[in-house]
């Protein structure tokens, strides 16, 4: 165990969950859009909507997988509270480690307001839940600023541009569609 503990196991095992991390929160980022877009569903709503939270749920899984190896692994010194509270204390790329921070807790904040969104108003709890864009945007951030794969060019790199773009343009068309709509409900 002790061998594990000081190994590269723990290394490629969060470098690798870091990268399906961000991978599932793009897919998830996506279903989210298309299964609540008006009009021109490739899915039914019922169906964008269970696999949206499917994989929302196997990320948090996946993030916690993440965030575990690097608090136990010994190479770096990451301590369980930088967690949960970012740039305090940290010595290793406080910047990067503290986005990652800001990224977990705001998933954490989206998470808790789902789990009691029946005792929510709807617009309270998508107001919460837009907080996931931030989110996804800061881990992003994170990835690129902390991960060693992502630091040089590579196929790596090239699926977290691939995922900025894909998410930026859903939301543009998005809020675009949003724009016109509200623009034509005022014309009436």
């Amino acid at each position: 165990m002790n061998g594990l503990l000081h190994g590269p196991t723990l290394w490629y095992l969060n470098r690798s969950t870091g990268l399906v991390v961000l991978a599932l929160l793009t897919l998830t980022a996506v279903l989210g859009v298309l299964s609540t877009a008006r009009g021109g569903r490739l899915l039914p709503r019922f169906v964008g909507q269970v696999l949206h939270r499917n994989l929302a749920l196997w990320s948090i899984v996946l993030l916690v997988l993440h965030v575990t190896t690097a608090v136990v692994d010994t190479y770096v010194d990451i301590r369980w509270w930088q967690v949960v509270v970012p740039w305090i204390g940290s010595t290793y790329l406080p910047l990067w480690l503290g986005f990652g921070t800001v990224a977990f807790d705001l998933l954490v904040l989206v998470i808790v307001t789902s789990l009691v969104r029946a005792r929510m108003r709807h617009r309270s709890w998508r107001l919460v839940h837009l907080l996931s864009y931030a989110a996804w945007g800061v881990a992003v951030a994170h990835g690129l600023g902390i991960g060693t794969d992502l630091r040089q060019p590579g196929w790596e790199r090239s699926a977290v541009y691939a995922s900025v773009a894909l998410v930026a343009g859903l939301a543009l068309v998005r809020l675009v569609g949003a724009t016109a709509r509200h623009a034509l409900e005022e014309a009436r």
